[in-house]
């Protein structure tokens, strides 16, 4: 039987096998958050500059052009970008999907943080992890609300 903490008594402990479940899920959420900040921000590159290209993106990630090096072999062995040496980065059908997902994920919970009143710099900046470790039930909750809200604006 699962137990699971009621609203009535929250300090309760969960049950050891729900409470495996929800940090399996966030150590999830942790491998693809890279994965899809990168692939988000080479879309963002291209749509707005036509190209993507290393330098940038470690300019844009606060990273070395060595560390960017490493993340585009990794997704191009995921099958999400091609890239050769010196030239532009590109995203395969897979990771502009990813991309779009992620970015769909990311407007949601900017204009849920926003319609709360969560102040612009502090939902920008919370909205970049928060898209990663919330489930898609939430993203829905939130984008309901977010659209009641602008719907009353």
């Amino acid at each position: 039987m699962e137990h699971v903490t009621s609203s009535e008594h929250p300090d309760e402990m969960l049950a050891p096998d729900v409470h495996a479940r929800q940090h399996q899920h966030v150590r999830k959420a942790h491998e693809t958050e890279l994965v899809e900040d990168y692939v988000e921000l080479i879309a963002d590159l291209i749509d707005a500059k036509g190209e993507a290209r290393a330098v940038e993106l470690s300019q844009r990630m606060g990273v070395t052009q060595a560390t960017v090096g490493k993340m585009i072999r990794r997704l191009d062995e995921r099958g999400l970008v091609t890239s050769e040496p010196y030239r532009s980065i590109f995203l395969t059908d897979a990771g502009r999907r990813m991309a779009e997902d992620s970015r769909s994920r990311h407007i949601t919970v900017l204009r849920f943080l926003r319609a709360i009143g969560v102040s612009e710099t502090t939902a920008r900046q919370d909205a970049e992890g928060i898209e990663h470790h919330v489930s898609d039930e939430t993203v829905a909750a939130m984008r309901r609300l977010a659209e009641k809200s602008q719907a009353t604006d």
